[in-house]
């Protein structure tokens, strides 16, 4: 029975209530062009409509070329450092990044040596939850949604805060290290809970070890016996990084930036921001790549015939396959047209995790897939500007490869995201002390009031 079944059984007149919904509620679409309204806040040509400043993060995927805006490869900046020579930094050196990036978010600089560490150790000291904290919240009631979990755990940590609701300066950036520090064991322990409770499975509560990276940490506390590969702790933590912020505006910053700006406390803005990302189109893409190959699979006899992968995208851009809504999951985005610099840092990495595990197939078939599909859609569809795969489109194939269960793929992007939430709250308090409060023009004609009797 599906829910909106389950529902109509339930209460017999949620239908005509609803339909009552669609009624009044729908607006003639004309009228945002009669009246100029941006809706999804952007203008007609997809660029999104300025409504701050940041010094955060940044986007580039166009330059100017006599006079004119054209297409370039993506490029993505944290705090003025181009991505590409951020990881080069630490990779060069055989370091996790997770940690000396989020010290430049936060704080706007890379750290030095001595720096680094006292970092590190912050984050180490702050692994802990309060005490019962993982029996009284976690394992009771356990959500079938890992984000719903994590949303519910940072609301309740309000309540073993002192000054939950103190927004000075200092104060949100000791919230903010904490929950920083605490996501990958909110995560992992609520997916545990789920999978002990709801699918039988065993629990584990292994504790975190102050030794090493919250790459590490996370798949030695989501294992059962503890062990990962260093390729394995490696690739997880460049995830981390490429998902740690996104310049331009992406949906859960502008949520942390808008609830912040109320003046509430950092607990509610967080949650907020996890509501955010927890949507398909934010921030759980990457799951249905999975799914999508996985269809793949089943229907394509030979997945070495370009010809038949093609005419299985074609297929898919019609609406003909998979979940028949005309999209190849992890192609295209609002911003890169020619490239995403994240999927282009992350290829490599994926390429040698494949190798590790075996799945150099699944690595080719995903290649191919990535070249067939901008021809595919460039010649299906009427409009296009331009697609290429993004960092969703691999993220996916790794997270299946590190065996993680499709319920912690979006709440690891969450574990990366917190730090980029952390710092655009920091950012909005810093410089603002005005609720942003967009203008909606009514477009709702006056109506006659009518006594209950004449109704």
């Amino acid at each position: 029975m599906t829910a909106e079944q389950n529902i109509l059984q339930t209460t017999p007149h949620v239908e005509a209530l609803a339909e009552l919904c669609r009624q009044h509620d729908k607006i003639d679409a004309q009228l945002y062009k009669e009246y100029d309204v941006k809706r999804g806040l952007r203008d007609l040509n997809g660029e999104g409509v300025l409504a701050g400043l940041t010094n955060i993060s940044d986007i580039i995927s166009k330059k100017e070329v006599d006079g004119k805006l054209v297409p370039c490869d993506g490029e993505l900046y944290y705090r003025g450092i181009r991505i590409n020579d951020l990881v080069q930094g630490f990779m060069k050196d055989g370091r996790r990044g997770y940690e000396e990036v989020a010290y430049l978010l936060l704080f706007g600089e890379l750290p030095d040596a001595k720096r680094l560490s006292e970092f590190k150790n912050l984050l180490a000291q702050g692994r802990t939850l309060p005490t019962n904290f993982t029996r009284d919240v976690i394992m009771k009631a356990p959500p079938r949604d890992m984000m719903n979990s994590l949303s519910r755990s940072v609301l309740t940590l309000a309540s073993y805060d002192d000054y939950a609701d103190d927004i000075s300066l200092p104060n949100v950036l000791r919230q903010c290290l904490m929950l920083i520090s605490v996501f990958p064991l909110l995560a992992v322990y609520s997916y545990h809970a789920y999978n002990h409770y709801e699918c039988g499975g065993s629990m584990y509560i292994h504790y975190p070890s102050d030794s090493l990276s919250t790459a590490s940490n996370f798949l030695r506390i989501l294992r059962p016996d503890m062990k990962y590969t260093p390729l394995e702790s490696t690739v997880l933590d460049l995830a981390l990084v490429l998902h740690m912020e996104h310049g331009g505006g992406n949906n859960s910053a502008f949520t942390t930036h808008v609830v912040t700006s109320s003046g509430t406390d950092t607990y509610s803005v967080i949650s907020a921001a996890l509501g955010s990302l927890k949507g398909p189109k934010h921030g759980g893409a990457n799951y249905k790549v999975v799914q999508m190959f996985e269809d793949l699979k089943k229907n394509v006899a030979d997945t070495s015939d370009e010809e038949a992968v093609a005419d299985y995208l074609e297929r898919l851009v019609r609406g003909e396959a998979f979940d028949h809504k005309g999209l190849i999951y992890g192609l295209g985005h609002a911003v890169y047209s020619i490239s995403d610099p994240r999927a282009q840092v992350f290829k490599s990495f994926v390429g040698q995790l494949a190798h590790e595990k075996g799945r150099d197939a699944d690595f080719t078939l995903y290649s191919t897939v990535a070249r067939l599909a901008s021809e595919v859609i460039a010649r299906e569809r009427h409009i296009y500007k331009g697609v290429s795969a993004n960092v969703d489109f691999y993220s996916g194939f790794v997270y299946s490869m590190l065996d993680l269960p499709p319920e912690l793929y979006t709440p690891v992007f969450a574990i990366a995201r917190i730090v980029g939430w952390s710092a655009h709250r920091l950012e909005e308090l810093v410089n603002s002390d005005k609720i942003i409060r967009p203008a909606y023009r009514s477009v709702q004609p006056a109506v006659q009031y009518k006594p209950l009797g004449e109704r």
